[in-house]
């Protein structure tokens, strides 16, 4: 075992666990450090030994933190946010069709005047007074654009767009201005730029070949071919992730070894064929080095996305093993590949993909010793048995290796996933994956309607196989102790026969599969606002109920923040089903995730303030088990705690007057004498209304601001009334609407509240009930609870305010709603 490259690694991972990169002045001490245990590790025996190791981490440490400051560095300067800048430079990857537009990256040419980041992610919108031009890959464009530093979201559970950013080099975000000198300049023939057309090429061909309405995955041969991930409709996705697997949907690590695999054999075959060659090199050579040239050419194609990179490194690892005659240890095949990876990019250890992989191909290879056994002669039935049985083997260490990840990061486990993969993984490999490539690269007819018959034909199993009551399990996010114990288990389960005790690792398994999750005591609810952009997303939750205040935004055809946020979200904290979803309004930004919410999770009951007719309420109401309209004068008590609505006014809801604003269910929550307001969208008469109707019940703790902050809300009655010590704002980072307006802030801050806002300090939790010292309920927030050093230090700049086409957190939001949503009432 390569302990040194392992601790090298180690290293890497503790930096990126850091709220803060180590100051430099440091660096100086620890390269003396460095020194000595360098010097130490020359001398034989176990404490050398030791020092070496520690070497190693200090190195990785050391390493990552170069690395991250030094991309820090290129992150856009604060000042340049919000402004409108010309500069020229080239389209550097396949450009991805969004909601209304396509985003693609942009290498940025120097001489701009300014310091700007070497690559951006740009937007660029459909207007239907310019039609956008055709993007393609290694065009150089003179381009005005908008841009903004790297910000996400911020909820202790799902993606974290900022690292993913920082691991791409991405130093800002931002979108095309219409601008009369915007111009085409030329086109770049550089290898990648010709790299990059050839995979958009692809794509076009296949969607001219397969028409949606004819050949509805065709968007998986797409993605299978050329990495398009985008090409694939969310509702797949769905069955994809329903079954476990979703792996073999994109280009994996299995699919390039597959590829290297088959053209390693035939290579070896003609090889062996000419005595000629035989003589001048070895088979095994040859077939090793066509093997990695076809997975480096796949893997090209593919995008070279990182798992792609990561199989490839590893690939050249074993072949370079391999050719050089020695006998290597599987574990230091592992290792090196492993520093062939994290060299260039020490932010992979933030991906749930590299853990995956390397864990899969780390278990596989401590159960290998079992899979090569077998007689050398046999009958082929008795062959085709040991290799189901080898092949059966072979799902069971990667399922049961993988499964404390899986848990960790989805918090879901598909219990049909290995009868799904003994299908799908052959199928796809084997058949699937290179008919689409050769569709893709031969002008032969028929192969890309074969492979999607052949798709087509597994998605029905895969469909039905989804369907099955309880398919999907979803457990909570297990603790750290039980995640180490499992890991344990699965080790001792895996070692080879005979090894004793084997059977208690099933044992260490237990306590992840049955993680308790802490639930508020009686009397007492914990409140999480979420970060979702401009929108909004409230969880209450009690010892025995949860309650979900509006599902966060819409972003595009294909995604939602009820999808990639509220949901990993509820299944992170345990949160199996809803009592109650309220839907405030119809508004796109409080709506425009319920429904992925009501489609994934049973919802007890639905209130909302839908009007009767409206699409959206024949969309969402009968995917509740009950479903009631808000009203003032209902109310109920769970666990010691109260809800009680206080708006809109009986028969609103069935009789809509104005915008839907004017509906926005307004909820106060009371537990022992603290009190919290939710007060969605509601505008200035709204409030006129609550004072007149209301004024005692007003008073609470803790408001969630009206309206995000507008202008048309927050009036100096209604904030009296109110009183609150600390006060929510859910607001997108630099949000095109200028929420909240400074004038509103300065209202709150002249009645002594205290301001807690989404974009600058991530989900913010509430705890309310609980018994304290100045007798106010306690909060914290997400981003000071769980720091990183890539979270961007200048979000908290209250001044910063988006123009009136910026984007949204770089997720889609900018796109537009459904044609079944209402006008946003801004």
């Amino acid at each position: 075992m390569n302990w040194p490259l392992y601790s090298f690694a180690l290293g890497i991972l503790l930096l990126q666990q850091q709220p803060a990169l180590p100051p430099w002045p440091w660096l100086p001490l620890g390269a003396a450090a460095v020194l000595g245990l360098l010097a130490l590790g020359r001398r034989p025996g176990a404490l050398p030994r030791l020092g070496t190791i520690l070497l190693a981490a200090a190195l990785g440490f050391l390493w990552a933190g170069w690395r991250a400051e030094t991309r820090l560095a290129e992150r856009l300067a604060p000042a340049l946010e919000g402004q409108d800048l010309q500069l020229q430079g080239r389209i550097a990857a396949l450009p991805q069709d969004f909601g209304r537009g396509q985003r693609f990256e942009f290498a940025v040419a120097p001489g701009a005047g300014v310091s700007l980041p070497p690559t951006l992610l740009l937007s660029w919108y459909d207007r239907p007074e310019t039609p956008r031009p055709r993007l393609e890959p290694g065009q150089e464009w003179q381009l005005t654009v908008r841009l903004k530093r790297p910000h996400g979201h911020a909820n202790g559970a799902g993606f974290d767009y900022e690292a993913w950013l920082l691991e791409r080099g991405i130093g800002a975000t931002g979108y095309v201005r219409e601008a009369a000198d915007n111009r085409l300049l030329g086109r770049s023939d550089g290898f990648f730029s010709r790299i990059e057309r050839l995979r958009q090429a692809v794509r076009e061909d296949f969607q001219a070949r397969l028409p949606q309405a004819d050949y509805p995955y065709a968007g998986v041969l797409t993605a299978l071919a050329v990495g398009d991930q985008k090409a694939i409709p969310g509702d797949q996705w769905k069955v994809f992730a329903g079954t476990g697997t979703t792996h073999l949907m994109s280009i994996s690590g299995l699919h390039v070894t597959m590829m290297a695999a088959l053209a390693a054999a035939l290579a070896g075959g003609l090889w062996r064929r000419s005595p000629a060659l035989m003589a001048r090199w070895p088979a095994q050579r040859a077939a090793l080095l066509a093997g990695w040239l076809a997975a480096a050419g796949y893997t090209l194609l593919a995008g070279a996305g990182v798992p792609a990179l990561r199989t490839l490194a590893m690939l050249g690892a074993a072949a370079l093993a391999l050719a050089s005659g020695r006998r290597v240890a599987p574990g230091n095949v592992l290792a090196f590949a492993l520093l062939a990876v994290l060299l260039p990019d020490p932010w992979a250890v933030l991906a749930p993909g590299f853990w995956l992989s390397f864990v899969a191909v780390g278990a596989l290879l401590l159960a290998a010793r079992p899979l090569a056994e077998g007689p050398p002669r046999q009958s082929w039935r008795r062959r085709l048995g040991r290799h189901l049985g080898h092949w059966s083997l072979t799902q069971w260490v990667a399922t049961l290796g993988t499964l404390p990840l899986l848990l960790l990061f989805f918090q879901q486990f598909s219990l049909v996933s290995p009868l799904a993969n003994a299908l799908a993984i052959p199928l796809v490999s084997l058949a699937v994956t290179p008919l689409a490539l050769a569709a893709a690269l031969l002008p032969l007819p028929g192969l890309a309607a074969a492979a999607h018959a052949l798709l087509h034909g597994l998605m029905l199993c895969l469909q039905w196989l989804a369907a099955l009551p309880g398919a999907l399990w979803t457990p909570p996010a297990p603790t750290l102790p039980a995640l180490f114990l499992a890991a344990l288990g699965c080790v001792c389960v895996l070692l080879p026969r005979g090894f004793p005790g084997r059977w208690l690792g099933l044992l260490m398994l237990l306590p992840l599969l049955a993680t308790p999750q802490p639930r508020p005591p009686p009397g007492q609810a914990w409140v999480t606002l979420l970060d979702v952009g401009q929108g909004l997303a409230v969880a209450v939750r009690t010892q025995k109920h949860t309650l979900l205040y509006d599902a966060g935004p819409y972003y595009s055809p294909e995604s939602d923040a009820g999808e990639r946020l509220v949901l990993p979200w509820l299944r992170s904290v345990g949160v199996d089903r809803l009592d109650t979803l309220v839907v405030t309004h119809r508004d796109w930004d409080h709506s425009g995730g319920a429904r992925s919410v009501l489609e994934s999770l049973p919802v007890a009951l639905l209130l909302d303030s839908l009007p009767p007719a409206s699409p959206e309420a024949r969309d969402l109401q009968p995917l509740a088990q009950e479903r009631r309209a808000c009203a003032e004068g209902q109310g109920w008590e769970w666990d010691g705690v109260r809800f009680s609505m206080l708006h809109p006014p009986a028969g609103r809801v069935d009789a809509p007057q104005g915008r839907s604003n004017h509906q926005s269910c307004v909820l106060l929550v009371q537990a022992a004498g603290q009190r919290l307001l939710l007060s969605a969208d509601i505008e200035a008469a709204d409030e006129a209304w609550l004072l007149a109707r209301h004024r005692t019940e007003l008073a609470s703790q803790v408001l969630l601001v009206p309206h995000h902050g507008s202008r048309s809300s927050s009036t100096a009655p209604f904030v009296a009334a109110v009183g609150a010590r600390e006060v929510l704002y859910p607001v997108g980072y630099r949000n095109r609407f200028g929420h909240p307006r400074p004038e509103v802030v300065e209202r709150y801050a002249a009645s002594g509240a205290r301001a807690w806002r989404t974009d600058r300090d991530g989900a913010i939790g509430l705890v309310l009930g609980a018994a304290t010292a100045n007798g106010k309920p306690e909060l914290w927030a997400e981003r000071q609870r769980r720091p990183r050093y890539w979270y961007d230090r200048y979000a908290w700049k209250e001044s910063g305010q988006g123009g009136p086409d910026e984007e949204e957190n770089g997720n889609d939001s900018k796109a537009p709603a459904p044609t079944t949503t209402a006008p946003q009432g801004r």
